[in-house]
């Protein structure tokens, strides 16, 4: 298990009261919620690069996405992608991401 550190955090009283409502675990809740946040701002850049590529990345692109996250661990593949939806994409130079095999 990781470790704790503790971290002083101000809210406002009405921001705290709806957590109260909802949660008797502050702390875990406002883990959690960091925890969703970070998950959702990493698929954002992932989305983002995977929209610009930077000119370096198109090897990177050409080896494919199967490929390209068995070296990251599992934890980071886990959040950034789920491999159950989505569809089939293929790198072309000169005109970026396309659907598709071919």
């Amino acid at each position: 298990m990781a470790g704790v550190e503790r971290v002083t955090i101000s809210l406002p009283n009405n921001l705290v009261r709806d957590i109260d409502r909802r949660e008797k675990n502050r702390s875990k809740f406002v883990a959690e919620a960091v925890r969703n946040e970070l998950d959702r701002r990493r698929r954002a850049e992932l989305r983002r690069s995977l929209q610009n590529p930077h000119s370096e990345s198109a090897a990177l692109a050409e080896q494919g996405l199967d490929e390209w996250t068995r070296g990251l661990p599992d934890e980071d593949t886990d959040a950034l992608v789920d491999s159950r939806v989505g569809k089939p994409v293929r790198w072309v130079p000169g005109e970026g991401w396309l659907e598709g095999n071919e």
